[in-house]
């Protein structure tokens, strides 16, 4: 399958500029990118052709911190900080949850991920085998983070589900692949930590976890181990292979450093952290200090959408308001995080831009719409006006799965909707 868009605006992401052209992609690959007014230009040997409009062709955002499968959360426990809300309502409703309901919630978070322009996600969640089915059957790519936890010895179970799951996941599809993980400081004893650790060295991987999210978290890790959560996970040795932090809204000049010499990304989930009441984190320090930041949408019981172009203004306008600078992060950077770092950390470079050899996950902006208007500077109203409303084309791998608001998969989305309503009312009723 040959795929021609032509009449495009292009953001490559490779460089700043804006340039009209078009992208040739054969199977799941970016065959050629051609500029306006350069040799190699050709109307023959496609299967399909799209004029763009001159519409802005870009990168695909990748979501680097989710729980998709908590849609059937979505607007049930609001309004709480986050160990109530964990404590007395989430955790008692995902207990509830089976194995299958999951393939089907997954499904329904992908629906939005489209909607929103995003190409790929990071999913710490439970059934990983069921996310991973979901995504195949969808079209969508995924990497998935291992979700451990436990308080007490012994941990050989939890330890061997990360192992199997590892073994059994990583690098296991072109769409999907897997990564070491577990949730939390706070939920996992010393000796997990250690035998993670382990594993790290094992198969010289790296680890991801929520990291420093609340004072509280950071508090307690302090009177438990005399280290902050990132001072103590890297004296564990849980950072020798690089990794990232979800969340890090509160840590030391020692905590950037150590994130700094390891190599560990920073994800920030800015409308989760406002909506817990959290924080907002450092994130332009990160920047100046060479930390590298992505972007994640956090789940939609915390957040409660999944709209990437939220999180995008969210990420910028906090750190205004933070510094107190008007200039606090450029949105070329919040862009940047949201496509080329996001995909380098989750170690899919083959989907950082587009290239030559790059994988063809690829979104179009409607910028025939009036707050795309007038196009005085592109990436400013990407961040700062852009909205769900102007994704007009999300492709995966080669594959158009959204175009003008027409979803191009195996399911219905009135089927999904119809079994997320039935689980949620399922779950509610037994509580």
């Amino acid at each position: 399958m040959r795929i021609r868009l032509y009449n495009a605006r292009l953001l490559t992401m490779t460089q700043k500029e804006i340039v009209e052209g078009e992208v040739w992609i054969r199977e799941d690959t970016i065959e050629q990118v051609i500029v306006k007014g350069t040799d190699g230009y050709t109307t023959e040997g496609f299967d399909q052709q799209i004029d763009c409009e001159k519409n802005l062709l870009l990168p695909g955002f990748k979501n680097c911190h989710a729980h998709g499968p908590m849609t059937f959360l979505r607007s049930f426990a609001d309004d709480l900080p986050l160990q109530e809300w964990l404590n007395q309502k989430i955790f008692p409703a995902e207990a509830k949850l089976r194995e299958e309901d999951v393939y089907i919630l997954m499904q329904l978070a992908i629906l939005e991920y489209l909607q929103s322009g995003i190409t790929t996600s990071f999913e710490m969640y439970f059934y990983p085998e069921q996310i991973a089915q979901a995504c195949k059957d969808l079209g969508f790519r995924v990497v998935l983070s291992g979700t451990v936890f436990g308080l007490e010895e012994p941990v050989t179970e939890a330890v061997d589900t990360l192992c199997r799951d590892y073994e059994r996941f990583h690098e296991s599809h072109p769409l999907v692949d897997y990564r070491l993980g577990f949730h939390s400081e706070y939920s996992c004893c010393k000796a997990l930590l250690e035998e993670i650790a382990k594993l790290s060295r094992q198969y010289q991987a790296p680890v991801y976890m929520h990291n420093s999210e609340t004072e509280k978290e950071v508090k307690d890790c302090m009177n438990r181990h005399g280290m902050t959560p990132v001072q103590f996970m890297d004296s564990l040795g849980l950072f020798e292979f690089g990794g990232a932090g979800h969340h890090l809204v509160y840590t030391t000049a020692e905590d950037r450093r150590i994130l700094k010499e390891k190599g560990i990304y920073v994800v920030t989930n800015p409308a989760s952290n406002l909506k817990l009441a959290s924080g907002i984190a450092p994130i332009r320090e990160y920047l100046e200090q060479g930390i590298g930041v992505a972007i994640g949408t956090d789940g939609p019981a915390s957040n409660n959408s999944l709209n990437f172009f939220k999180e995008m203004y969210l990420t910028a306008t906090l750190q205004k308001i933070r510094y107190q600078d008007a200039a606090a992060v450029a949105p070329w950077d919040i862009l940047k995080m949201a496509t080329v770092n996001g995909a380098h950390l989750l170690g899919l470079p083959f989907c950082d831009g587009i290239a030559p050899g790059r994988q063809a996950d690829l979104i179009q902006i409607d910028l025939q719409k009036p707050n795309m208007q007038p196009l005085n500077h592109v990436p400013d109203n990407l961040i700062y006006s852009g909205s769900i409303d102007n994704v007009r084309m999300t492709m995966i791998a080669g594959r158009i799965l959204y175009q003008d608001g027409i979803y191009h998969t195996s399911v219905e989305p009135i089927r999904i909707y119809e079994s997320a309503n039935r689980i949620i009312r399922r779950i509610a009723g037994s509580l």
